[in-house]
């Protein structure tokens, strides 16, 4: 079996291609990635790509169908990931995002790929109502990051498949240790803080809901979405993807950070701005479609991993949102301004 994966060096890409590795130790697995975060590692021991039999360098949006000539498989991670990339950069965020994600998956649908897994988002639901959101509800995408999400799905349902199964996994909100570590994430942030001055600020009132899934369990699931019978689902599907237990409210998220880290204190801004990303999900379809694949990993696992990792490489930075290593936006920003990026986020 091969396996191309894209975004292989960003924060997801490197536990995807390590669970695949474990679990497929026969398969020929290739990432695929343009390099933008590639110098953003947080192990002290090797680069995650030496579990790759390839890593090819480049731009999605270049991708051609022999690019993905003999590939059963091909897992699309890759994207501009984040709020306020998306803010800074919408057309640009489009045009990743969704854009290229459509003449991917053609230029796979043409290379006669198999399974074509997308990275989605619960991101979509936007504000909602009590009632958790299940897959049939309306979506209401508040962010260029968000649309972007929703647009490709939407995308891939007007496809013609020709045969090709497809999987968009509607993810919850990203959390846990990675190789390549980002602290511009709720969860992953609180910990941060935590360790680094003992102090966790609340940006919000801290009543706004976030589903979480650690990063071990997305590639639990994408596992899943990879080899998926298309009896289970059909051939163009949409499944939330995380578990019903892990919807938590901003203030529980800190205050469990804080117990996992004593010494930390915790200070909610009750006067902020109301926040309107706030959603709870229904994970119910994908439980009932991959029952060997749910999460494992519950909040204190994934508290307990970011404090190991992050102790085991020294972090100590309390100024760490201004840092370019572990925050994505700043790193484009950095990149930016040395002339190295153009406008459009290409390589100069």
């Amino acid at each position: 079996m091969r396996i191309l994966v894209t975004g292989s060096m960003g924060y997801v890409g490197p536990g995807v291609v390590a669970h695949l590795r474990a679990r497929f130790p026969e398969a020929e697995l290739i990432g695929l990635d343009s390099g933008l975060f590639a110098t953003c590692l947080t192990t002290p021991g090797r680069a995650p790509e030496t579990r790759l039999d390839a890593q090819r360098f480049g731009d999605v949006r270049d991708v051609t169908v022999e690019d993905l000539r003999e590939c059963d498989v091909v897992i699309h991670l890759a994207a501009l990931s984040n709020d306020p990339i998306g803010t800074r950069f919408e057309e640009v965020t489009d045009a990743v995002n969704r854009a290229a994600s459509l003449h991917l998956a053609a230029c796979a649908r043409e290379a006669g790929v198999g399974h074509f897994v997308f990275a989605s988002s619960c991101s979509v639901y936007g504000f909602a109502d009590a009632q958790a959101r299940r897959e049939t509800d309306a979506t209401a995408p508040l962010t260029a990051y968000a649309r972007s999400k929703i647009g490709t799905e939407e995308g891939l349902r007007q496809m013609d498949l020709n045969g090709m199964t497809v999987t968009c996994l509607r993810f919850a909100t990203a959390c846990g240790y990675s190789e390549r570590l980002r602290l511009d994430l709720v969860l992953n942030d609180f910990v941060a803080c935590a360790l680094a001055s003992g102090r966790i600020t609340v940006l919000s009132d801290g009543t706004p809901w976030r589903p979480l899934i650690d990063v071990r369990d997305m590639a639990r699931a994408i596992e899943w979405a990879a080899t998926r019978d298309p009896a289970r689902g059909g051939r163009m599907l949409v499944v939330n993807a995380g578990s019903d237990e892990r919807n938590h409210q901003v203030r529980d998220l800190a205050v469990a950070v804080a117990q996992a880290v004593p010494g930390t204190t915790t200070e909610i801004n009750t006067a902020a701005p109301f926040d309107p990303r706030s959603y709870r999900v229904d994970f119910g379809l994908f439980r009932a479609l991959a029952p060997e694949h749910q999460p494992r990993c519950d909040l204190g696992e994934s508290i307990a991993g970011l404090v190991t990792g992050l102790r085991g490489i020294g972090f100590d930075d309390a100024a760490f949102r201004g840092s370019a290593k572990m925050i994505r936006l700043n790193m484009v920003s950095a990149l930016l301004a040395e002339q190295r990026l153009g406008p459009d986020l290409r390589w100069t």
